[in-house]
């Protein structure tokens, strides 16, 4: 099969490797299309750690089964599907908890680490578990598709944050998660979201997607917020950045007693200021991948509750994968997502 292998940091080529076969409780989907995540990006240069060579990277995907092992029994050939990144065992006692994103076993799809090696979905074929396969309505098409796996992770974002429905939310970052993140709180009934952003094009779709406001942080973001608070501070922040400065600024914008989810993940590191945080009693919350918001997402997607269309920069062959990475990793202003199609059908 025809796939796109990560061969050595910097360098990916279209190699023909076999075509994997399922185990009993697996599935083997034949892959109609893949999103680049920003995850991939930062593999591909080797600077995550994470996407060791040789590898076949891709998580976001969507396509047909092929074939399914002998214990499934709830897919079938020919289904429409996307799954989980997240490859979790259901038995620990984090997956017994339904916390599956922390699952003491986990794995995820188009990874290669010092602890495992699992092929991903810039393939024409990928295998896997049928417990993280999800049925798509026929109105989503495979393109929209490959967004499901970053709009569970913003869905997962809004989950944790546990904000009221009242409150006033800001999103810190307006790249493709951000912007997921955003129409997620709406969708989810939070109709004050504020959406802050150093890029001009990105807070003009942010407020095409339903911000109230969209702030610059090239000025005084905290003055800014400050201004529509009545001086308070908003009640949620959720950053998806992870800067020092971005997340500082979290801190700085939300009220007193108020929450900030850290979602963005760029940095391994960042400094606290400790005293804001414990002396206004912040709570910081982390959030991690999803955890069972996969249907969610898919309904809100096949209703246009949640637009990904206009996060799509570009659908392009596979064997263009090359040449998108570069442009990607060069950081070209006003990419957003580029989905690779190793397949076809709809």
């Amino acid at each position: 099969m025809k796939t796109l292998l990560l061969s050595k940091y910097n360098h990916l080529e279209i190699a023909d490797l076999p075509k994997p076969t399922p185990l009993a409780d697996e599935v083997l989907i034949q892959v109609a299309a893949c999103g680049i995540c920003g995850s991939d990006v930062h593999g591909y240069d080797g600077s995550s750690g994470r996407r060791i060579p040789p590898i076949v990277m891709g998580h976001e995907a969507a396509g047909r089964i092929a074939s399914v092992g002998e214990k499934v029994t709830s897919l079938a050939e020919g289904d429409r599907v996307t799954f989980d990144s997240t490859i979790y065992c259901g038995a620990c006692s984090h997956c017994l908890r339904g916390n599956v994103n922390l699952c003491d076993n986990r794995q995820v799809l188009g990874v290669s680490c010092g602890d495992y090696r699992r092929a991903g979905a810039f393939a024409e074929f990928v295998v896997v578990p049928a417990r993280i396969v999800h049925r798509l309505p026929d109105q989503l098409s495979f393109t929209e598709a490959a967004m499901l796996e970053a709009t569970a992770v913003a869905l997962h974002a809004v989950n944790v944050t546990q904000a009221a429905s009242d409150s006033t939310a800001l999103v810190i970052g307006a790249g493709m998660i951000g912007l997921l993140i955003l129409q997620a709180l709406r969708a989810t009934g939070r109709s004050r979201v504020f959406v802050a952003d150093i890029d001009d094009s990105r807070l003009k779709m942010a407020t095409e997607l339903g911000a109230i406001a969209v702030l610059s942080s090239k000025s005084d973001l905290v003055a800014q917020v400050a201004k529509l608070t009545n001086g308070t501070g908003v009640d949620v922040v959720l950053e998806a950045v992870g800067r020092n400065e971005t997340i500082g600024a979290a801190i700085d914008c939300v009220r007193k007693g108020g929450t900030v989810t850290l979602v963005g993940n760029i940095s391994p590191e960042v400094t606290l200021p400790l005293q804001k945080v414990v002396s206004r009693q912040i709570r910081l919350q982390g959030s991690c991948a999803s955890a069972g918001e996969c249907p969610k997402a898919i309904e809100l997607l096949a209703s246009g509750a949640i637009r990904v269309k206009p996060l799509i920069t570009a659908v392009a062959p596979l064997d263009q994968g090359p040449a998108w990475f570069e442009r990607l990793h060069a950081g070209e202003p006003n990419l957003l997502k580029v989905v690779l199609t190793p397949g076809t059908g709809a």
